[in-house]
């Protein structure tokens, strides 16, 4: 006897990278202030699979990526469009239109994954490891 087959369930690894929403033009950040897209609610997966609950013991000093929704004007080295790494706590949330965001300072910023086109370049031109 043949098993029936299971229906392939949409995989969180397949996921493509949605287009970050666009907010009213009436809002302007001031100085190096930069809103991101609220992280996940905070329940994560072990290497092992264990499904470890926002809610269980002290929040770790874990750092988390979202993609930046607006950027100041003083900014510097963030643009709408990329991601950037930084710790949750360092945010203040607000919420714009319905939606959750976390406003943060460029210099809460710990790394930043630029967009790349499609022929592999950074918005400045550079390849992958190409910085000069």
């Amino acid at each position: 006897m043949a098993a029936n087959p299971k229906p392939k369930s949409s995989s969180s690894r397949s996921k493509k990278r949605a287009k970050p929403p666009t907010l009213p033009d009436h809002i302007r950040l001031t100085a190096d202030r930069i809103v991101v897209m609220s992280p996940q609610d905070g329940e994560r997966r072990t290497k092992s699979g264990l499904l470890v609950p926002a809610t269980a013991g002290p929040t770790p000093k874990r750092c988390v990526w979202a993609d930046v929704v607006m950027v100041g004007p003083d900014t510097r080295n963030v643009k709408s469009g990329d991601s950037v790494l930084f710790l949750p706590h360092a945010g203040l949330e607000v919420e714009i239109e319905g939606g959750e965001y976390l406003l943060l300072r460029e210099r809460d910023v710990q790394a930043v994954a630029a967009q790349q086109s499609a022929g592999g370049q950074d918005a400045q031109g550079h390849g992958p490891g190409q910085y000069l």
